[in-house]
């Protein structure tokens, strides 16, 4: 479907708010306004989603893969495409094609295609999110060792230049092994600094929060803990005002109580959002993948190398949804806000993404009362459903 269209008949979050008796304009690839459902113009074509809502289409920070492939295995844009359309009926319409430490010349090609799969325009294609190879290796989680190195003059430059063609880029560091000279200049960039993979005390992450970044990498995995003396990055990302903050809302990453404990306990303007974290197994039925030679095995809901270690997420962004709604206790707006305006608000990118309303994307998602996924519609085409 393209043109002009009214969806109509469906309760509508515009990623703020919630309007009920309206309809949704959208004219070719933006929304053209919400409107009382009986302002909406004699001739026009109508879709029903009657009894339904809709909201912004989720907004994902750290996509690793989908569709059988991870951008690792095979840095091109086919890749990329893959993943973007893998997500895309789990309400996923805008996402960070995420490489996980690997070697300059994956990262130099992950970033190759990346600028090709912008301008291209590949729907969904966000943007890249570097997860290392400048990480602590005592904190690596599933990242391979050998891999992880320190940060050098030309892996800065190179991460620089690459912002200079990619619409959006993140890259997770470790603060204890990048300078805070580094962050800043990244930062000054327009690159998006988060913090991550770091057994960094809370001063040296706060040095680097001073220094430009602003954002933490799934929060409470593979990071210095909150103790009792010292707050380690864990608690520098819940404390720091300016850090936004991802979260894998799966149940088995973070305890429940400790998700509701830093809700309660962030405040300011920087976020908690929801992140999927997902791996090549989205959309599929495969049991078993590889990362860097080594196998990860999919079972019982996670995702884990032979040794137990967890290694990504088996997760979609709806699911994380209803978990955040029913498990923790969510209102629904706030539960889809952790979707769709908190990762856009924390990329930069809600003059499009995480909102509907005037000038945005139509990247909406069609959800059901009980929270399923009924339609799909990226940049005003249905992608998902009938």
């Amino acid at each position: 479907m393209s043109g002009r269209f009214a969806i109509t008949g469906a309760r509508i979050f515009d990623g703020d708010a919630w309007h009920d008796d309206a309809a949704l304009v959208v004219s070719g690839t933006d929304v053209e306004a919400i409107v009382p459902a009986r302002k909406v113009e004699a001739g026009i074509e109508r879709v029903s989603a009657d009894g339904d809502m809709l909201a912004p289409g989720f907004v994902d920070l750290q996509a690793n893969g989908g569709g059988g492939l991870l951008i690792n295995d095979k840095p091109d844009i086919e890749t990329i495409r893959t993943i973007c359309t893998a997500h895309a009926p789990f309400g996923t319409t805008a996402l960070l094609v995420t490489l996980i430490t690997d070697t300059p010349e994956q990262t130099k090609a992950t970033i190759a295609a990346g600028i090709e799969a912008a301008r291209r325009e590949v729907p969904g294609f966000l943007g890249l999110h570097l997860e290392g190879p400048h990480l602590s290796i005592g904190r690596k989680g599933a990242h391979d060792p050998a891999l992880i190195r320190p940060m050098d003059d030309a892996d800065q430059e190179m991460i620089i230049a690459a912002r200079r063609e990619l619409p959006a880029l993140l890259t997770t560091v470790a603060p204890e092994t990048v300078e805070p000279e580094r962050i800043k200049a990244l930062a000054e960039a327009g690159v998006i600094v988060s913090l991550g993979h770091s057994d960094a005390t809370y001063r040296v992450a706060s040095a680097a929060a001073d220094a430009g970044a602003t954002m933490a990498t799934h929060l409470f995995n593979a990071m210095s803990q909150i103790g009792n003396r010292e707050p380690g990055l864990a608690g520098a990302a819940i404390d720091i005002g300016t850090l936004n903050a991802g979260l894998i809302a799966d149940g088995i990453h973070v305890d429940p109580a400790t998700i509701r404990i830093a809700l309660r306990a962030k405040r300011g303007p920087a976020k908690l959002f929801l992140v999927t974290d997902a791996m090549a197994a989205i959309g599929t039925d495969m049991t078993s993948f590889t990362l860097n030679g080594r196998t990860i095995h999919r079972k019982d809901g996670s995702l884990r190398l032979a040794d137990g270690t967890l290694a990504g997420a088996d997760l979609d962004m709806i699911s994380a949804v209803r978990f955040m709604h029913r498990m923790i206790g969510l209102k629904l707006g706030e539960a889809l806000r952790m979707a769709t305006l908190y990762p856009a608000q924390a990329m930069g990118v809600t003059a499009r993404h995480g909102r509907l309303g005037k000038g945005t994307a139509a990247d909406i998602v069609q959800l059901s009362g009980d929270l399923a996924v009924r339609s799909v519609w990226l940049g005003g085409e249905r992608v998902y459903g009938a």
